[in-house]
């Protein structure tokens, strides 16, 4: 019998009663934790990206592409908290005379340096 397509490309097939099914498995991919960036990315590409989502799962990169973007975020996130306490000039001293204001004040940087990772990075 002539070899398919799939047999020339090394593919193997696995008996199961009378039906011959290839032998498909995505290559190992080494764990890495994913942060809640990183989550927050695979949401949006399995909900709006799906063939971005399913080329990156089936050339095994999927797991190492979310740890990349969960630390870049994080990066960002920090630098942008850091840049907007020092230009709202919101320091210890704040915290230390009035702590509600500088909770306040620090959610505030927070939720915005959220939005701006969220556009940038997350969701795009």
């Amino acid at each position: 019998m002539a070899k398919t397509i799939f047999e020339e490309l090394g593919g193997k097939y696995e008996r199961q009663g009378d039906y011959l099914i290839p032998c498909i498995a995505l290559p190992a991919e080494e764990e890495q934790p994913i942060g809640t960036w990183g989550q927050r990315h695979l949401d949006y590409l399995m909900q709006y990206r799906r063939v971005t989502y399913t080329h990156l799962l089936t050339s095994g990169r999927l797991n190492t592409y979310l740890a990349d973007i969960d630390r870049q975020a994080q990066e960002r996130f920090e630098r942008l908290i850091e840049g907007m306490k020092q230009a709202q000039s919101i320091t210890e001293r704040l915290k230390e005379e009035n702590a509600l204001e500088w909770i306040g004040r620090l959610n505030n940087i927070r939720a915005c340096a959220r939005e701006i990772v969220n556009k940038d990075i997350i969701f795009v």
